[in-house]
């Protein structure tokens, strides 16, 4: 007998409930509407967004390999002589990965293909024309240079780089894709094809640059021993820093190798205006019954009050 007072209670607030939305069902239809149409009129305002993005392997050939059979067969006596063989663990793969976000890459990528503005001024991409429009109250087309005061500062470039940069990896397979998301899809292919050969050419110049500073090193540690033992290191050390130099200068392709090239993407990537057009109708929805059901308690409890 006691649970039956709460079942009726629980059937009267239900049909209470029900009854309140049906009374305000033209209020719940109205604000929905308008949702559905605000959701319609914002998801078309939004600009296509491109990704142009390259799949990359390592290009492993050769890399590291002489120089950690040295460490691993003459590593202890080569620190006798104060020499500190490397073992390899860091590749050429982690260090450009690192190497594409810093900033001292990026303030050089930026400079060298003059893409600042196309980064922070970008108005909209004209598709019947391909230019792309840059906005006029922030950058003199023109005159090439930033109207006053409106010049981003360096922190605002970085975060916004880092926003339109696509960088993912598979841990199982070493696989990357690198690219660009623009509202250009000819920019977005153009700066990921710049971004590679850039990175590439990086890599490069600072391994020839060290294997080069490492040669004269080693050259001098060998007319400075007299154990014969250690000059049969420093000399195979020596062949593989040049080993090093001669595979920088005729490999292209120095650090990664294109899988599946960056190309024009044809359709764009995003944004998924069905999506946000279901999704603003649904909160459209939820809160004009959150209206409803909330003015009709309002009024009921002051109608208790009075």
């Amino acid at each position: 007998m006691s649970d039956t007072p709460d079942i009726y209670d629980d059937e009267i607030d239900l049909k209470e409930l029900i009854g309140t939305l049906w009374e305000g069902k033209l209020d719940i239809i109205r604000i929905t509407g308008v949702s559905a149409v605000f959701s319609v009129v914002f998801a078309l305002l939004l600009p296509n967004i491109y990704h142009s993005t390259a799949t990359l392997a390592p290009a492993t050939m050769g890399e590291q390999g002489m120089l950690g059979n040295l460490a691993s067969q003459y590593g202890g006596l080569a620190s006798l002589a104060g020499v500190n063989l490397p073992d390899g663990a860091l590749t050429k793969k982690d260090l450009a990965l690192e190497v594409v976000k810093s900033r001292k890459f990026i303030n050089q990528f930026l400079k060298t293909h003059n893409i600042k503005p196309q980064l922070m001024a970008v108005d909209y991409w004209d598709s019947e024309t391909g230019e792309l429009i840059l906005d006029d109250s922030v950058y003199d087309v023109k005159a090439k240079k930033w109207l006053e005061d409106e010049e981003p500062l360096n922190i605002d470039v970085y975060e916004r780089y880092e926003e339109v940069l696509i960088l993912e990896e598979d841990s199982d397979t070493g696989i990357v894709r690198l690219g660009f998301k623009h509202k250009s899809p000819i920019e977005a292919q153009k700066w990921t094809n710049w971004l590679l050969t850039d990175l590439n050419n990086a890599i490069r110049e600072k391994d020839i640059t060290e294997a080069e500073s490492a040669i004269e090193y080693l050259r001098q540690q060998v007319r400075s021993t007299p154990l014969a033992e250690l000059k049969k290191v420093f000399y195979d050390l020596i062949r593989s820093q040049t080993e090093t130099i001669m595979l920088a200068q005729v490999r292209e392709e120095y650090v990664f190798t294109a899988i599946d090239p960056a190309v024009v993407p044809d359709e764009k990537s995003e944004p998924s205006r069905a999506l946000i057009c279901i999704l603003i109708t649904m909160l459209g929805g939820m809160v004009s019954v959150i209206y409803v059901l909330g003015r009709h308690y309002l009024k009921a409890e002051k109608q208790q009050v009075s």
